[in-house]
């Protein structure tokens, strides 16, 4: 009888593992598929995290652009960019954590069958200007990129196309974009967007404020086609304050923002001014010293030496402001608009105001948000060395100089604006391993991977090296 009732039990065992029990590997807990929105905030914030970061793996550019230095660590300031991999870093997340996110974002908003047809329009429209921002990061960043293969799951080494022509496809792309955004509809929520909280207006306004970036970077090697888009951008790009493209930190992990990640959280007491920036602020009376950095332990503005070992007491640091936890990240602003109308008049383009009004206005905005006030601004502007129509040199110089200073904080557009005007004269670090950098190398892992691909695009530009110029680099 005991060995029956084995056997029953034995027989009821093998009819239990035929049961259908595949369902219990479905993810009761986990979505299968990430929410558009939740993936645009995603790309939103990975790339905010990048032009924040102060961190020597990723950003580099405020040791390029002379406005920070380091007391320890030289290896960066001294433009030695590949020990760390920093291109590799700087490439990944462009491609990986911003581009493909926002692209699946697209992929679920186009098949998404519940959604409103207009509301689409508005999401994907907006998701398209981020991929601009993205792409013109790259190719201003490297030069020739994988564009039109590049975000192809089946295509594993894409080419690298022509950055001229990647250029001028980036000012067709916020054409269509411009044109499609509809204030009477509505977006992505306001915690999905975590830039302008699903305000299409301002959306509309960024947009042609980016269309005006993206004309300038080709205005010294096509002239008509950077003509164009910036008059078509002035009367709708931004227009004030108000409108700037801010991404917003959080007082709490994991929202806060890279720079008090790296030094309060990271205990990074290695950041100090970099005398370049410091003593111009101070030789022009200019009341964003101490709103830009804090005095050293003697109450004095020192200036540190780039790429030499600075001490961290006797050197100004940055200001605690540009480091609290929720401290914003600028994608665009008033600041920058305001100096690209007042060239855009200088190149004789057909923009409302004068060049003196536009530079005017972009100074005493960029000292009112630091937290001067208007009548700092307007005690400065009577400066002979400030002034427009005083102060020394050409348009360029002029320009160059005040919008050098004004992107303090905004590193990688300070880059490209510097190599574009090629002013001011960035003193050479201590121990340097090339001249200055106009450019970054291309990744190792491309080198290694896409070699054919890579080799055409290095060949193409002119070299892989840090000191070959864009192709709009022209001065």
């Amino acid at each position: 009888m005991k060995k029956l009732k084995i056997f029953f039990v034995a027989l009821l065992a093998l009819g239990a593992c035929k049961k259908d029990i595949t369902s219990l590997n479905d993810p009761t807990k986990r979505p299968a598929v990430a929410p558009a929105g939740t993936l645009f905030a995603y790309a939103t914030k990975s790339y905010s995290d990048a032009i924040t970061s102060a961190s020597v793996n990723t950003n580099v550019f405020r040791f390029v652009v002379g406005h920070w230095a380091m007391t320890t660590y030289q290896d960066e300031l001294q433009y030695d960019f590949n020990t760390r991999e920093i291109p590799k870093t700087w490439w990944t997340i462009m491609y990986r954590d911003v581009l493909q996110n926002l692209t699946k974002s697209a992929d679920f908003v186009r098949a998404d069958p519940l959604m409103d047809p207009a509301v689409k329009v508005n999401k994907l429209a907006i998701l398209d200007i981020m991929q601009v921002v993205a792409y013109s990061t790259l190719i201003n960043t490297f030069g020739n990129a994988p564009y039109s293969k590049a975000l192809d799951e089946n295509n594993l080494f894409p080419v690298y196309d022509d950055a001229k022509t990647i250029s001028l496809d980036l000012i067709k792309r916020l054409n269509t974009d411009i044109s499609k955004l509809n204030t009477s509809n509505n977006g992505f929520s306001d915690t999905e967007d975590l830039i302008y909280k699903g305000d299409i207006a301002k959306w509309i306004k960024f947009a042609n404020s980016l269309r005006m970036q993206q004309a300038m970077i080709l205005a010294d090697v096509d002239n008509d086609a950077a003509k164009e888009s910036v008059e078509a951008s002035d009367a709708g790009a931004i227009s004030a304050a108000a409108d700037n493209a801010s991404f917003i930190y959080l007082d709490g992990s994991p929202n806060q923002n890279p720079l008090f990640v790296d030094i309060v959280t990271g205990n990074r007491g290695d950041y100090v001014a970099a005398s370049d920036l410091l003593n111009k602020l101070k030789t022009l009376s200019d009341p964003r010293l101490g709103l830009f950095y804090s005095p050293n332990k003697d109450g004095l503005f020192v200036g540190g030496i780039s790429g030499s070992g600075n001490s961290l007491n006797a050197i100004s640091n940055p200001n605690p402001r540009l480091y609290a936890a929720n401290a914003p990240t600028l994608f665009m602003d008033y600041v920058e608009t305001e100096f690209f109308r007042a060239e855009a008049k200088e190149r004789g383009y057909a923009v409302s105001g004068t060049a003196a009004e536009h530079y005017n206005n972009a100074i005493t905005a960029s000292i009112i948000y630091w937290g001067g006030t208007a009548a700092d601004a307007a005690a400065y502007l009577t400066n002979p060395e400030v002034a427009y129509q005083t102060a020394s040199g050409t348009w360029r110089e002029k320009i160059g100089m005040q919008k050098w200073i004004a992107l303090y904080n905004r590193p990688f557009n300070g880059w490209t604006e510097l190599r574009r005007f090629d002013y001011p004269k960035i003193t050479p670090p201590v121990g340097a391993k090339s001249g200055f950098p106009v450019r970054l190398n291309y990744p190792t892992n491309e080198q290694q991977l896409n070699g054919a691909n890579y080799t055409a695009a290095a060949a193409a530009i002119g070299g892989d090296l840090v000191t070959t110029k864009l192709f709009w680099d022209k001065f």
